[in-house]
């Protein structure tokens, strides 16, 4: 059973994502590291015996849909009144609306115990979460005094409705349309697919932020105007009125996240009211839809990251659990009776070290991505290199971090044998519910293209650079420090930030000559090699920081164990970056 890691949580947003610092220099208004703890221990006790305990039921049960109504798993609506009521969906909310406004690392620290308790039922906040700040940034004030303040509370849900089935990734040939009427609302009518939670029992109303096309729009993505779509019609007192004309037709049948209702959406075809037309309202501009969203969409990505993260952890300690009950062969140097358990096999501890340093450097990643938004809004100066350093990292968190759920749950599920095969021991449910979080809210490839032609050029290229040589100062610190624990992990950081900053520079001379086939060509292995940078710096600046619990040495140990069997790769990465153009485009007949 999953059991939330509350203290490895804190130390890593502490001593090695920054909170500590910023805490320190008044960043975080009143919040004290007591404060931090306390609520990271509530959040780890909701993860841990309430939302765990009902994992493997959503996963078994999925969500039901009955007459056009969708019934989520046994004792999950229950559930989700529970996490309500105590406040979690407020954390980062504005104060005006009922929110605490918390640092932006708190809640993804909390979202990833969620997470790791049951994904498929964090996935309802998530999306309410980043409705909530797409319509606090962008909606008019009169439909934040009607919506904000239940969404905060989590009385009121919210979802995302981007996808069409023929319009995928590019937004820009999205059919659903929106038409104008004289009292300032909109019609919206169309159809939408893959919305998340788009339809559930377990709040009072779900409010649908909806892209759609006005008639005389332009055509693209420029033509594209967000509106608030609510399920019921609220009344002026705030009370609910008449049913809107939506509903959910469908539910997707899924490989995994079977607990979270993925909807078949339907618009304005006469349902319900007295006139066809989902009834909707404008947030933001007309046909300036598409900025709004990316408001929410920028949220989610990292939100999509820390799923990742959280898959990681929770396969990491079922793993663990499994290889010191499971006993078979001798491992050596085993001097008792009988068998070992696996656990002391060399191979299996190969594999454990290595999903447990996945693990921590993609929550390092995730939390450094975090703190960079903090202090984009938070900073007394450099406001905008920060915003720069969040844009950044929010393509690698995301990416890496996902990539790395479905790789340290494909390694749970081994180290489990044949057993890992079987869906009673739970060791699958992980390896199905991470598969798509490397697909969705952009997928990684996408991820990468943003990374190598939007986020590499910021500042002309002194973002990433000046990053590189803060991690080369962290290898510095690892040299300087003489700790004999740390072996040769000295050299490897270097060589792998050597990879980086060549293959930097490499993308970054091809972007100012005009080559974009060629740098799109090495994006993703370029995202990787990155990603394995930052994992072994991290987890270095972890091995470094001394603290009370007295850990340093076990955290040096694995990150030593990072940086001689993980950090090989990025050589061959950076080969891949800087060599492989030529051979992709030659290939590419084969595929014809």
């Amino acid at each position: 059973m999953y059991k939330a890691p509350v203290e490895e949580i804190a130390f890593t947003l502490k001593h090695v994502a920054g909170m500590a610092e910023a805490i320190d220099g008044g960043l975080l208004g009143d919040l004290s590291e007591d404060l931090v703890d306390a609520i990271l221990a509530e959040a780890g006790r909701f993860a841990t015996e309430e939302i765990a305990p009902l994992a493997d039921i959503g996963d078994r049960q999925g969500a039901r849909l009955a007459d056009g109504a969708v019934k989520t798993p046994d004792g999950w609506r229950d559930l989700y009144r529970n996490w309500a009521a105590g406040g979690w969906n407020g954390l980062t909310a504005p104060e005006d609306f009922g929110g605490q406004a918390l640092p932006h690392m708190l809640n993804v620290a909390a979202l990833e115990m969620w997470n790791s308790g049951s994904m498929a039922f964090a996935l309802c906040p998530t999306l309410t979460m980043g409705a909530v700040e797409a319509l606090n940034v962008h909606g008019s004030a009169a439909l934040k005094e009607k919506y904000l303040a239940r969404m905060v509370s989590g009385e009121w849900t919210g979802t995302m409705n981007l996808t069409e089935p023929h319009a995928g990734s590019d937004l820009g040939v999205l059919k659903a349309r929106a038409e104008r009427r004289d009292d300032g609302s909109y019609r919206i009518f169309g159809q939408k697919i893959f919305i998340t939670w788009g339809e559930h029992d377990a709040a009072g109303n779900i409010i649908h932020l909806v892209l759609a096309r006005l008639p005389d729009a332009p055509a693209g993505t420029r033509g594209i105007s967000l509106f608030l779509v609510p399920k019921f019609l609220v009344n002026d007192d705030g009370s609910l009125g008449a049913r809107n004309d939506l509903h959910c037709h469908s539910l997707e049948h899924k490989l995994g996240i079977h607990g979270s209702p993925t909807c078949t959406m339907i618009y304005g075809d006469g349902k319900f009211g007295d006139e066809k037309g989902a009834i909707g309202w404008l947030i933001g501009e007309e046909n300036k839809g598409l900025a709004c969203m990316f408001t929410m969409m920028n949220n989610a990505r990292l939100a999509v990251g820390m799923q990742g993260v959280a898959i990681c952890e929770a396969a990491t300690q079922k793993a663990i659990a499994y290889a010191k009950e499971r006993k078979q062969g001798k491992a050596p140097g085993w001097s008792g009776s009988g068998m070992s358990p696996i656990i002391d096999h060399p191979d299996v501890i190969r594999m454990l070290l290595t999903m447990k340093a996945l693990t921590q450097g993609s929550r390092a990643i995730a939390y450094a991505c975090a703190h960079a938004i903090d202090m984009a809004h938070r900073a007394n100066e450099r406001r905008e290199h920060w915003q720069e350093r969040a844009a950044l990292l929010t393509p690698i968190a995301k990416s890496f971090a996902t990539d790395a759920g479905v790789d340290v749950a494909s390694l749970g599920i081994q180290v489990h044998g044949g057993m890992g095969f079987i869906e009673e021991t739970g060791a699958a449910r992980y390896l199905r519910d991470a598969r798509i979080a490397p697909i969705y809210e952009g997928t990684n490839g996408i991820q990468a293209i943003d990374l190598v032609t939007r986020k590499l050029p910021l500042s002309d290229g002194e973002q990433v650079k000046g990053f590189i040589a803060e991690l080369k100062a962290i290898a510095e610190a690892v040299r300087s420090s003489n700790l004999d624990g740390f072996g040769s992990t000295a050299n490897r950081l270097e060589a792998a930030l050597a990879d980086l900053a060549e293959a930097t520079d490499w993308l970054l001379a091809r972007l100012a000559e005009g080559e974009s086939a060629e740098a799109l060509s090495g994006a993703t292995p370029y995202q990787r090699l990155f990603g394995l940078a930052l994992t072994g710096c991290y987890l270095a600046k972890g091995g470094l920081a001394r603290t009370a619990d007295g850990a340093s040495e076990g955290r040096i140990a694995l990150c030593r164990f990072a940086a001689e069997n993980l950090l090989f790769e990025t050589a061959a990465l950076r080969d891949r970056v800087v060599n492989g153009a030529d051979s992709l485009a030659a290939a590419r007949t084969v595929l014809a």
